[in-house]
């Protein structure tokens, strides 16, 4: 074929879509650190699933309109900074589609270049040996090779190639890939999504598959500590409703794929019976009309059913509009205990995420909305969310004024949120706050998920690392040994403070040791917090 249209582009997302996700628990595998935050892949097969599936419930076969709508549909459901880069090629590539019914080979090349500088431009500081230097290396042969009747089966092979040798190069451009011996996760994940794309051209139908991440100790961890929220979340609203499937949507409707689009509301307690074309869901919920919405994109709603489930009682007041608040704070954590923190030091609301759960950009976008007021601020307090919620703010920039603080940790996220005055301006307090991002360092106490030697430093699966900042400083089997470290690395004789977060992990007896020990070797004010978090045993704050 000469030319690709709009059906064919479908086909090509949709395999894509399969690819990367069947493929995903090997990205995330290419961590280069053996800390339990290997969600390269997820995070990518999330966001792409959430472009694919925008595409598979439109009904138009216009080529520009399906490129917009997974361009969408990766914008709001990107998550981390590859999900976010991810995003930004297919908004390239879209925005050269405008107006095209049907592209050849040197109109596709020209896309997936313009895709590249897009993504380029997204990056405040561009590192080469990425996701970006693949779709740029890959976009610039691609152009090379066009030409306008050549077949394009023949230019995308080239093009997965030029991609595929882009990716094996990049341990040369980052040395810590060369030193663990890996290729980016990013451009791996990309790799995936082209090669999906491949085989549509060339016809192939792949199924989707089950599939999971190597079975490890920080797998176990993150499942039992999803599991245990969802056990102990309490909803408000149990819905319960039908709908049929609308003609022409059979296709676009699995059980699996509904389920999954509620559960990311979040719901639980989640019940589907499908009966020729007629679905009955029973969920539980807080935001019973996003539930409804979720159905009614497949089809014509039936019989509704909305039951508070919670115990309060009241009289119904009169209808009052709230008024809108001229600053409010968002926060990312994970952990009860963390939460509670953040909650008491003026922030608003706090998404829950962190490190192995990145929000999308959605549950973002969500938050600032309803926190109803002027401007908002928001911590992200991980470096992988950072482009999430700068993307959040770009989403709202003609609604509401989205200040995003870079925090990249816990204890910077608290020490900000400190400095919050509700008596001065908001120059004042995003200067006051910006500037307490520097003045805490950060220590952390997390276990390794495979061998490995970094820095000279040898890793063992399963043992406790010490790390202090970004750097792994020991590795060892006690985690009380490795908060010691970690401590001894960060405090000094000008430490004032030293706030100690506990993880789930972490029994009495450890917490009073590890109390102890602070309390005994260094001349600090020691604030002692059940976080709660899960992966991370201790979290510690010094400033």
């Amino acid at each position: 074929m000469k030319t690709v249209n709009g059906k064919m582009f479908r086909e090509m997302v949709m395999t894509g879509a399969i690819v990367l996700h069947n493929n995903h628990p090997e990205i995330d595998a290419l961590n280069v650190f053996p800390v339990p935050d290997g969600d390269t892949g997820t995070n990518m097969s999330l966001t792409f699933t959430n472009g694919s599936n925008e595409v598979e419930a439109l009904e138009s076969d216009d080529l520009f309109e399906i490129s917009k709508k997974l361009s969408k549909g990766l914008l709001m459901g990107a998550r981390g900074n590859s999900g976010v880069i991810l995003s930004q090629i297919f908004r390239g590539v879209s925005k050269s589609l405008k107006g095209k019914t049907e592209v050849n080979a040197v109109e596709l090349a020209d896309a997936f270049a313009n895709g590249a500088k897009v993504a380029y431009k997204a990056v405040m500081r561009p590192v080469e040996g990425t996701i970006l230097t693949v779709i740029r290396e890959a976009s610039e042969a691609g152009v090379a090779y066009a030409k306008e009747d050549m077949e394009i089966e023949d230019f995308f092979s080239y093009f997965v190639k030029a991609a595929n040798d882009s990716l094996d190069h990049t341990p040369e451009l980052l040395p810590v890939l060369k030193e663990v011996g890996v290729v980016d996760s990013g451009g791996a994940g990309l790799l995936l999504v082209l090669t999906g794309f491949l085989s549509a051209l060339a016809g192939e139908t792949i199924e989707r598959i089950d599939v999971t991440s190597e079975g490890n100790k920080a797998k176990e961890t993150i499942d039992r500590a999803m599991a245990e929220k969802e056990a102990e979340t309490k909803y408000d609203y149990q819905l319960e409703y039908s709908f049929k499937i609308d003609e022409g949507k059979e296709k676009a409707f699995t059980a699996e794929r509904f389920k999954n689009e509620l559960e990311r509301l979040p719901s639980g307690n989640i019940k589907i019976i499908e009966d020729n074309g007629i679905i009955k869901a029973n969920v539980a919920t807080d935001k019973p009309g996003n539930a409804l919405n979720v159905g009614q994109r497949y089809g014509t709603l039936g019989k509704i059913e909305i039951k508070n489930i919670t115990e309060v009682s009241f009289k119904a007041p009169e209808l009052k509009e709230e008024p809108e608040k001229e600053v409010a704070i968002i926060s990312v954590s994970a952990g009860e205990g963390i939460k509670d923190m953040f909650m008491e030091l003026h922030c608003d609301f706090v998404v829950s995420g962190g490190q192995t759960m990145n929000p999308a950009t959605e549950d973002l976008v969500e938050a600032i909305r309803n926190v109803n007021a002027k401007h908002v601020i928001v911590l992200p307090n991980n470096s992988n969310i950072i482009m999430t919620a700068q993307q959040a703010a770009t989403v709202l920039e003609d609604e509401i004024d989205v200040i995003v603080i870079p925090s990249k940790t816990i204890p910077q996220g608290l020490s900000a949120c400190i400095m919050y005055n509700t008596e001065a301006d908001l120059d004042t307090n995003v200067a006051e706050m910006t500037e307490a991002l520097s003045n805490v360092k950060t220590g952390q106490v997390t276990f390794a998920i495979k061998d490995t030697n970094i820095d000279g430093l040898d890793i063992r699966a399963n043992e406790y690392m010490a790390l202090q900042e970004k750097k792994i400083t020991a590795c060892m089997p006690n985690k009380l040994d490795a908060l010691k470290e970690t401590v001894s690395g960060l405090a000094d004789e000008d430490s004032e403070v030293i706030t100690l977060i506990c993880g789930e992990d972490i029994t009495k007896e450890e917490k009073e040791e590890a109390k102890n020990y602070i309390e005994n070797n260094y001349d600090a004010e020691l604030e002692v917090v059940d976080g709660k978090q899960p992966v991370y045993s201790f979290i510690v704050g010094i400033e």
